[in-house]
């Protein structure tokens, strides 16, 4: 890839609608906001946790991971855009996936959930202390939903 992934203008865009709308719903900065446009989505890319968001399709497709990410689910940007959200999380714990975030989309966002997800290679691992966000456009439309945390534990 000739430019970096955090410089594409589409993920500049989207970095602000992750970092806003966290911003927004949790009445806190997910990182600090320094700098312009590019290096804050610089920042989130290469921060010391994972971030993680779906859109609004019928069967979401993630759309953002930043590096922390890819390598947790041990993916490249490209597989890891191609995959539907639900294909995180093992058959066995899908069902109580889709009601935490449909539990998000309620209330706007939670914190604190926990959950077993699986990465490309079948590595299972536990995520601890996570907050779910809703994503809205600034013109407050609902656009996907996001994850972040940097607590998890490989399992068997």
């Amino acid at each position: 890839m000739s430019e970096e992934i955090w410089q594409q203008a589409k993920i500049l865009f989207w970095s602000q609608i992750l970092l806003e709308s966290y911003e927004k719903l949790l009445k806190k900065p997910l990182i600090e906001r320094k700098g312009n446009v590019s290096e804050q989505a610089k920042a989130l890319f290469f921060a010391p946790f994972v971030v993680v968001s779906h859109g609004i399709e019928p069967d979401p497709i993630l759309n953002y991971g930043n590096q922390m990410a890819l390598n947790l689910w041990e993916m490249s940007w490209e597989d890891l855009t191609k995959t539907p959200s639900r294909l995180t999380a093992e058959p066995v714990n899908r069902q109580e996936r889709e009601q935490m975030l449909a539990i998000a989309r309620k209330q706007g966002f939670i914190d604190n959930y926990r959950g077993i997800r699986i990465s490309k290679t079948h590595k299972r691992f536990l995520i601890e202390e996570a907050i779910v966000w809703n994503l809205t456009s600034d013109r407050g439309e609902p656009c996907g939903q996001a994850a972040t945390f940097s607590h998890w534990l490989f399992l068997g």
